[in-house]
């Protein structure tokens, strides 16, 4: 194997059949646009390839396709039970204090009045304090504006999760 190789992961992800591979994008971005889009363009060359190609199908998304992606994410806080996936990108709610935790669920649901969706955060590596501050940031901003920090946290979200799909090795 030489160093210009296709890594074992992304190599697995671009033999997947088109059903497998679906399914595996779907677990990282459940907007099938996107997935469509990324579909179309297999087989990567390198894992650079495919999160460019997952920023641009993402800078394309209508409104609609937003919707459906962040319909795929929980409420900071609130992990879907058996979902390892944002139990560990939410990581930083486990250890919040029972106020803290009251203080994001009024926040969430304040929040999704307002835009009427979830909000939505690259949560990785954030405390749960870092999470409140953002969402009684976020909470004052413009439809429009909100929805383009959406646009950009769910590519945040979708580099990190399409980076474990490929990057490991078994």
């Amino acid at each position: 194997m030489t160093s210009t190789s296709t890594p074992p992961g992304l190599a697995r992800f671009n033999a997947l059949p088109e059903a497998a591979a679906r399914a595996a994008l779907h677990e990282t971005c459940a907007s099938t646009a996107w997935a469509d889009r990324l579909l179309a363009a297999r087989p990567y060359a390198t894992p650079e390839d495919l999160y460019a190609a997952s920023d641009a199908a993402l800078a394309e998304l209508t409104a609609a396709a937003l919707d459906e992606a962040m319909a795929g994410h929980p409420p900071i806080g609130r992990p879907r039970p058996g979902d390892p996936t944002s139990a560990r990108e939410q990581r930083g709610m486990a250890g919040a204090s029972e106020d803290l935790k009251a203080r994001m669920l009024e926040l969430n649901l304040a929040y999704q009045d307002r835009f009427g969706h979830v909000f939505l955060i690259c949560a990785t590596g954030l405390s749960a304090e870092q999470m409140r501050d953002a969402v009684e940031e976020r909470i004052g901003n413009a439809p429009e504006k909100e929805r383009e920090i959406v646009r950009t946290e769910l590519g945040k979200i979708n580099r990190i999760r399409l980076a474990r799909l490929v990057e490991e090795d078994a």
